[in-house]
């Protein structure tokens, strides 16, 4: 038995994850802020309820784990926000600059430590199969100046260091730390601006003219999943149709 738990996964990319790695065998944990399980999910699909940003949150989802499973393998720290209202850099508020903070930095980062500590601690404990990976969903706004949306940008190249820690701390004890970065995603969160972007695309943005889909980026976790990347430490997965490519 192969445990996970993904992070904001009751919609968007977090449901696209969980779905996957339900769909290959592993006992995938769904989760989400919302107290009531979401009513298109599967009565066998386990549900959590976890806000990240919240320390007595992320200890309960890990006593549900430790409680009913007796193991992680799979950390994916998928949950995030963007800003309330896209707005003028000028005009940011620090009320909205902590609320995307604390949850798409902050708690992916504390996440990090409680997950690796109890990984860490199975490991003492010589649990079967052991080999525990962390998997931490960034975005492509980590490199990327969007200067209506400068908290999240500014959240997620955040997580990129997170990542390259955790990785440089965790490599040596044998726990694989990767970090995926979407790009155009069809899901809630580009809903408001998918006109703009689908004409971005058919102009050329991207190399691979379409949208990213959850699947495409479920996919790269599960690789990660599956051990496909373990002699890499802290790598960067670029999941976005090709933008990072920076073309003239």
């Amino acid at each position: 038995m192969k445990v996970a738990l993904v992070t904001g996964s009751s919609r968007g990319i977090g449901r696209g994850i969980a779905d996957l790695l339900s769909e290959n065998g592993w006992e995938t944990v769904y989760s989400g802020t919302k107290t009531e399980r979401p009513g298109d999910l599967a009565p066998e699909r386990d549900w959590c309820p976890l806000d990240i940003s919240v320390p007595a949150d992320r200890e309960r989802a890990l006593g549900h784990i430790q409680t009913k499973y007796g193991r992680i393998d799979l950390l994916v720290n998928n949950a995030g926000v963007a800003p309330l209202k896209r707005g003028d850099l000028l005009e940011m508020t620090g009320e909205s600059y902590d609320r995307v903070m604390n949850i798409n930095l902050k708690g992916t980062l504390f996440m990090c430590q409680l997950f690796a500590r109890e990984m860490l601690s199975e490991r003492e404990r010589g649990l079967p199969g052991w080999g525990p990976r962390i998997v931490n969903i960034g975005s492509m706004s980590a490199d990327t100046s969007s200067i209506s949306r400068g908290e999240y940008c500014i959240s997620k190249a955040g997580v990129g260091m997170v990542t390259r820690l955790f990785a440089d701390r965790l490599a040596p004890e044998g726990i694989s730390v990767f970090e995926i970065r979407p790009g155009i995603v069809d899901t809630d969160m580009t809903r408001g601006v998918h006109e703009k972007y689908a004409a971005l695309i058919e102009g050329g943005l991207l190399p691979i003219r379409r949208f990213g889909q959850p699947l495409d980026v479920a996919r790269m976790v599960l690789a990660c999943a599956m051990g496909y990347l373990d002699y890499s430490a802290g790598q960067v997965l670029d999941c976005d149709g090709g933008f990072h490519l920076r073309r003239l």
